[in-house]
């Protein structure tokens, strides 16, 4: 079975959602992992499907994208493998004013402990620069990582926590 991983990015409006969804529904596509968010009034969309072939996918989506404002693309991946979390799972909150690298400073002290950040969401409201994190950390490596986090934080003039998270989802 086919396996894709859809982008579909455009200025934001009511109904592209809906517009991706059907086109790929009517090809046989079954969208099994997505994320969905607006981006300063820009629509920015990741999906796995699996289903249709490359080209059909493709084809489907053409009529969604022909105004020329939306962008799509559509790639084939392969199946991924049944996949245990290697990790103990956290979240990670930053907060402070933005500037320049905070991302790339906590997102490197992340992986140097090897981390993988599996979610990461950032907005900017007003001058509070805010980043949520979900990560996988090696057992027994949050105590460390987060005086690791603190420090790199103080100097980028933002505030860091580390939690252990409580969900189903991992």
């Amino acid at each position: 079975m086919n396996e894709l991983a859809i982008t579909v990015i455009g200025p934001d409006r009511p109904g592209i959602v809906a517009d991706v969804a059907e086109a790929l529904a009517r090809v046989g596509a079954n969208l099994t992992d997505s994320t969905m968010t607006r981006l300063r009034g820009h629509f920015a969309m990741t999906l796995i499907c699996v289903g249709p072939a490359k080209e059909q996918a493709e084809d489907a989506l053409t009529p969604v994208v022909a105004d020329g404002q939306l962008v799509a693309t559509v790639r084939q991946v392969g199946v991924e493998t049944a996949r245990t979390p290697v990790g103990e799972p956290y979240l990670m909150a930053v907060h402070g004013a933005d500037r320049l690298g905070i991302v790339a400073a906590l997102t490197r002290v992340l992986a140097e402990a090897g981390g993988n950040v599996t979610d990461l969401t950032t907005r900017l409201t007003g001058p509070l620069y805010v980043l949520l994190a979900e990560v996988e950390l090696p057992p027994g490596a949050a105590d460390t990582l987060s005086a690791r986090l603190i420090e790199v934080a103080a100097g980028l003039g933002v505030e860091v926590s580390l939690r252990r998270a409580e969900s189903d989802l991992f």
